[in-house]
């Protein structure tokens, strides 16, 4: 772990794998260090404002160097169903690719909780990570210019569901009539980092 000031009112904590941020995550939500007034996770880093009227960095600082994250707690957030109907463009090349029937691949996706890892591309993506076994999905070698809302797709080790039309590069599996980002409602993102999403196998078109 290393924790180097961003700014004056933020400080900056990197480490060496997602599961060390999932983990540093999850004890952050829980701990409420006093004057932290937003966490924000990302693949290496986790990114920690706060109110300079309540606290110091080096107070800050202090205390997360003091924490001792347990790796498997990756999760603090609330559960999210997502149901899908997988019948996306990429669906039979990804599975052959995995050395897998469609089925099989489907019943893998749905098997395990996913967690919203971090957020980012656009507001509303959330990268998702499977709490159990591991994913490495190679990106299209030609993204597609226009992706529909609500696509499910794969990438690496993740999984994502597109909150609105957008190019992308990622494997199109499935989608979902669910809005995972609306400005109308509190919070408006509906993936946020720590929730746990269960994908909700519906059939096919």
């Amino acid at each position: 772990m290393r924790v180097l000031p961003s700014g004056t009112t933020a400080l900056l904590v990197e480490l060496d794998s997602l599961d060390e941020v999932l983990a540093l995550h999850a004890t952050l939500i829980e701990r409420r260090l006093e004057g932290v007034v937003d966490i924000v996770p990302a693949a290496r880093t986790v990114l920690l404002v706060t109110d300079p009227a309540a606290t110091s960095l080096s107070s800050v600082e202090a205390a997360v160097k003091r924490m001792t994250p347990r790796p498997h707690r990756r999760t603090t957030g609330e559960v999210v169903d997502i149901p899908v109907t997988y019948d996306g463009a990429d669906l039979e090349e990804v599975a052959e690719l995995a050395g897998r029937t469609p089925a099989e691949l489907v019943r893998r996706h749905t098997a395990h909780e996913w967690t919203v890892a971090f957020c980012g591309f656009a507001p509303g993506f959330g990268y998702l990570v499977q709490t159990s076994g591991h994913w490495d999905v190679p990106r299209r070698q030609s993204p597609r210019t226009r992706v529909p809302a609500g696509s499910i797709a794969l990438a690496g080790e993740f999984t994502g569901v597109y909150p609105r039309e957008s190019p992308g590069g990622w494997q199109l599996i499935g989608r979902t009539e669910v809005t995972v980002f609306d400005l109308s409602r509190d919070p408006a993102a509906l993936l946020r980092p720590g929730n746990r999403v269960r994908f909700i196998d519906v059939g096919r078109a």
